[in-house]
This record gives structure tokens, sequence and C-alpha cells, in this order.
């Protein structure tokens, strides 16, 4: 037989061993044998430990990405809490800001209503409270718009003052609404008395107030007796005002020697710019006693017999 042709496997005897039964049998005993030894004896815990030693680089290498990944969102998620988290901090002390604010203006408006209530006990003529609107928008002029009209028996000429003093005059009343000129506007002028030495004088509105004032004594002797300091009260001669009334108080008093009159710059007491509740007096003329008729002339005698 040519050597190419030889047969080199094994030959049929050696070729025969355990059937698959018979090695899945032994295979299964094996492996409880080793699970029970190993629960028993730990046969395999070096083993273990050895390969759980060798594996853990590769371990911590392949969770890297996953705890990345749960950092990341953890960050994003902790930045998102706290920027609501400043959102609404900042949202609730808007809140508390609006409500300070609002607790502060109702506790001003108390206080200057409980100073009105106290006032018009003091009065002796016919009062009504009014709260000032808005101003009006002529930039000329110091007037403020009142909620009362001719619906509230409001006349032209009313005073009308807050808690401090006179605030100024109605000139203008409408249905449902009344313009108040303040004491301050160039057109308004009021009877005022020195409460110090009963002097009477005329104060005049200086909307310009470059002095630090409102008010102006006009045509006022330079050798008057007037101090700073002085209080300006109402005289009560024009039949509008009571008298009594706070108007001014003397800021500074300038006598020249090249006039014969002294500039005499005043302060309103009353809150020119922030009124808000005001109380509109009946005009004194209206409580007076009509004027007596004027009696009629004697008959002139006969000419000469």
């Amino acid at each position: 037989m040519p050597l190419g042709t030889l047969d080199r496997s094994a030959p049929t005897l050696f070729k025969q061993g355990p059937s698959p039964l018979s090695r899945l049998t032994l295979y299964s005993a094996l492996a409880l044998f080793l699970m029970v030894a190993d629960a028993r004896f730990h046969l395999t815990e070096p083993l273990r430990k050895a390969v759980s030693t060798a594996l853990y680089p590769l371990q911590w290498l392949m969770l890297q990405p996953v705890e990345f990944a749960d950092k990341g969102a953890g960050y994003f998620q902790s930045l998102q809490a706290a920027q609501q988290g400043v959102d609404d901090a900042q949202r609730t002390m808007a809140q508390m800001s609006v409500r300070a604010g609002e607790a502060e203006q109702l506790l001003r408006e108390n206080a200057e209503l409980r100073q009105l209530l106290a006032l018009r006990e003091r009065l002796t003529t016919e009062a009504t409270a009014a709260q000032v609107i808005y101003d009006t928008a002529d930039p000329y002029t110091r007037r403020v718009m009142v909620d009362l009209g001719q619906l509230a028996g409001v006349e032209p000429g009313s005073p009308v003052m807050d808690a401090s003093g006179v605030l100024g005059q109605v000139t203008r009343v409408f249905p449902m609404l009344s313009e108040v000129t303040l004491l301050i506007d160039r057109d308004q002028a009021i009877p005022v008395l020195n409460l110090r030495t009963g002097a009477r004088s005329v104060a005049y509105g200086d909307p310009v107030a470059g002095h630090g004032g409102g008010m102006e004594l006009r045509f006022t002797p330079g050798n008057a007796d007037v101090q700073e300091g002085d209080l300006l009260t109402t005289s009560g001669v024009d039949g509008l005002y009571p008298a009594g009334l706070p108007v001014a108080r003397v800021l500074r008093v300038e006598r020249r020697a090249d006039s014969a009159f002294a500039r005499i710059y005043c302060a309103p007491v009353a809150q020119m710019y922030g009124a808000r509740h005001v109380m509109v007096l009946k005009p004194v003329v209206a409580d007076l006693p009509p004027r007596p008729e004027p009696a009629p002339a004697a008959p002139k005698r006969g000419g000469r017999k």
C-alpha cells in the first residue's frame, strides 16, 4: 500500500468512549460535589478573590461611563433645582416687598385718616372728606383733582386742607370731580395772620420755590416785625377760609436798602406734593348773615318859598 494512502486515524477500538449521558451524569455529579465542597469548606474562595482582584480594573473601567452619565444627570438636575429655588426665592421676595410697601402705605393712610378725623372734630365749619386722585397735566400750574363734585355739594371757592394745614382752594367744580388750586400756584393768594404779632398780610404762591419755600409775603414794609419761624394762619377776613387754620411758616426775611418792602419767603405747612386724603370745607360766606339792605335816602327838602 502506498505511503500516501495510509489511514492515520485511530482504530475503531480506541474511538469508543463514554456515552453523552454518562458524561452529563459525571459532570453533574462533579458540579454538585464542587458546590457542596465550596459551600462547606470554601475551597474556591481564594480563587474567587483572585479573579475578582484581577477583574476589578476592568470592572471599574467599564462602570465609568455609567457613573459619569449618572453624575452628569444629577448635576444638571441639582442645577435646575437650584435655579428653580432661586427663582422662587426672588418671586417670594418681590411679593413680600410689594406687601411691605402696601402695608406701609396703609399705615400712612391710616395715620392721615386719624389726623383728619381729629381735625374734623376741631373744625367749627362743615367739612367733607375727599381723596386726591391725580395732579393736573399742566406743568405751569399747581393743581390737583379730588373725587368730590357738585353731586357731593362742593362749591367753588371751598377751602381744602389736609391734617397739617391749608392745602388750597376749589377753583372748578364738575359733577363728580373738583379741581383744587394749591397755595403754591402763582395765581393763588390767601389772607394770613402772623400768630406772634397779630399783623395781617397776604401770602402769594411761588411755584419756582428757589428759596426753598413755596409762598411769599408781598408788600410788607421793610421795618415790619416778621421773624423766621413765625406761624401764619388764616385771618378769616376774606369770607372763604375760617380763621385760625395753619397756612405757612416764615423761612427767610430779606430786607434791602433799595426797596421799601421786605422779601419774606414762607413754606406751607400742608403736604403740597404728597397729600392723599383731604378735607373740603364749606366756605365761611355761606354761614355769614346776609348784608343789611342800605337805608333809603332821605327825601330832599323843597326849594325856597
